[in-house]
């Protein structure tokens, strides 16, 4: 997933030719074609990886997560891990268990489940040189320079972020866990599988519009329903709300960017939640950053690298796991975009151990045993057990934007939703419909449209100011700002009342964005 960087000056400073400038930054290689990663599964079960020792604190992340890997000031732990046995292809009661009660839930829905659509048109040929944009962009506001189509696919950010519940299975079966650290181990997978389609999808989603919204209702079929919203427009953020079988899951997105020619480094800023209310059990994580490739010249590609820290909160409190996502690098024998962790208990033991990749799938083994010294301890794994594979694409979705089905479904038309709702969106509609010259002119509309808007309310508020009397600042119609629990931190989350509108069909407090 990757998003340009809109509303933030592009200094000429920010443009290098290598990744020496910072000490953050990893040397890039080209990535494989294709992008599918290596199986070395026996060999990579066993691993080292460092653990801080203490979480480092942004004053963007208030939960200790990190993307931009460790602080090399902390104190780190580095632990060995042994697998006792080989993998055996079996799963263990709570796979079983889970994935009978899914079928069953399926089976034993009352109303008929819609068909919908398993593709969309083809995209049209038409060639465009990103770096002949990109190249006029330095030291200027991107968000006053109309980026063509040509560079996205027909979905908006917030579709995309739906897209991060694809595997939302996971979070079903870790409503199912006992153990609070088989049940963190689960919601790693499913943070690990948002990531599964990029590696071979390179367009960029179209930017929402202030107020723009999107909900995702798959209660029927997949057992979850979601609402997105684009509460600011500078800096751009978007919230979104999903509610799932025995969950709820919850996360503010924004970002940093860093360009440097090459390569567009995007670091995710915002937060995510996960609550299972039944246990009392609230995870928290930041997603890494994510880089994309080949700006300049070449085939655009994608990698994700850094470390994730998920922080359990309520009765979780103490439990933790720390992931690292390698970097993709030419020169290594190990498996590419690799990831590889660690559940940790209370009493900062490890119980659970994870091993596989972002864009195939993602194994997990108990520790059995804990062996060497209390600085470099040896923890022994018993058997992994695959809890998720990433289902392939389908084999000609290369001419549509290497759309997965469920992508494919996302900007279906659907009657009933809001009328800021991003299918209504006739620039990404006019795309879908292979027609680019008339989706561009209708973008610079609508993106000009939006700063008259901006216009109007700086010009109201000057004003206000000026007559000596307040002038409240936007206000999201879905979501509200409320402090975090346990800190000062501010965050939109749902209000709760957008089903009950969508019901009465009452749109009226939306915006007219389109």
């Amino acid at each position: 997933m990757w998003l340009l960087p809109i509303g933030r000056k592009i200094e000429p400073d920010d443009v290098a030719t290598s990744a020496t400038s910072d000490d953050e930054d990893n040397e890039f290689y080209d990535a494989q074609e294709e992008g599918a990663s290596t199986n070395n599964s026996q060999e990579d079960s066993s691993f080292i990886l460092k653990i801080p020792m203490a979480h480092r604190r942004g004053s963007t992340d208030a939960t200790g997560s990190s993307s931009e890997g460790e602080d090399g000031n902390s104190e780190t732990q580095q632990v060995l891990v042994v697998t006792e046995k080989m993998k055996e292809n079996s799963m263990d009661a709570v796979d079983r268990v889970s994935n009978a009660s899914q079928s069953m839930s399926l089976v034993s829905t009352p109303k008929a489940i819609r068909k919908r659509r398993t593709r969309v048109p083809d995209k049209p040929n038409y060639p465009l040189n990103l770096w002949s944009i990109m190249k006029n962009c330095i030291g200027k506001e991107l968000s006053k320079i109309p980026m063509p189509v040509n560079f996205n696919e027909p979905l908006s950010m917030l579709q995309r972020l739906t897209e991060d519940y694809e595997y939302a299975d996971l979070l079903d079966k870790a409503a199912q866990c006992e153990d609070p650290c088989e049940r963190l181990a689960y919601v790693a997978a499913f943070t690990i599988s948002s990531y599964s389609t990029t590696s071979n999808r390179t367009g960029k989603p179209f930017n929402p519009l202030l107020g723009e919204t999107y909900e995702c209702d798959r209660l029927d079929d997949l057992g979850w329903r979601c609402v997105a919203e684009q509460v600011s427009h500078h800096p751009p953020m978007a919230a979104i709300h999903c509610e799932g079988k025995g969950w709820v899951c919850w996360q503010e997105f924004t970002m940093t960017t860093k360009f440097r020619g090459k390569y567009l480094q995007v670091i995710p800023l915002g937060v995510a939640h996960v609550d299972f209310p039944a246990r009392d059990h609230r995870f928290t994580w930041r997603k890494v950053t994510t880089t994309v490739h080949n700006i300049i010249v070449g085939k655009l590609w994608v990698d994700h690298h850094g470390d994730m820290d998920i922080v359990g909160e309520n009765s979780a409190t103490g439990i933790k796991c720390h992931l690292k996502y390698i970097p993709y690098s030419y020169f290594t024998r190990d498996t590419q975009r690799r990831v590889k962790g660690v559940v940790m208990n209370a009493d900062g033991q490890v119980k659970w151990v994870l091993n596989g990749t972002w864009d195939n799938k993602i194994e997990i083994a108990p520790v059995i045993s804990t062996n060497g010294t209390k600085d470099s301890p040896i923890y022994k794994t018993g058997n992994y057990k695959t809890i998720w594979t990433r289902r392939p694409p389908p084999s000609d979705s290369d001419k549509y934007y290497s759309f997965t089905t469920l992508a494919c479904q996302l900007n279906e038309w659907e009657e009933g939703v809001a009328s800021t709702d991003s299918r209504r969106r006739p620039d990404q509609r006019l795309m879908e419909e292979g027609k680019w010259d008339e989706s561009n002119a209708e973008k610079v509309r609508l993106e000009e449209a939006q700063r008259l808007r901006r216009r109007e309310r700086e010009a109201e508020a000057e004003t206000a100011a000026a007559e000596g009397r307040p002038y409240p600042p936007y206000e999201p119609v879905w979501f509200t700002k409320l402090k975090e629990e346990g800190n000062d931190t501010l965050s939109h989350v749902f209000k709760g009342n957008y089903w009950e509108c969508k019901n009465k069909q009452d749109w009226s407090k939306c915006p007219n964005i389109f």
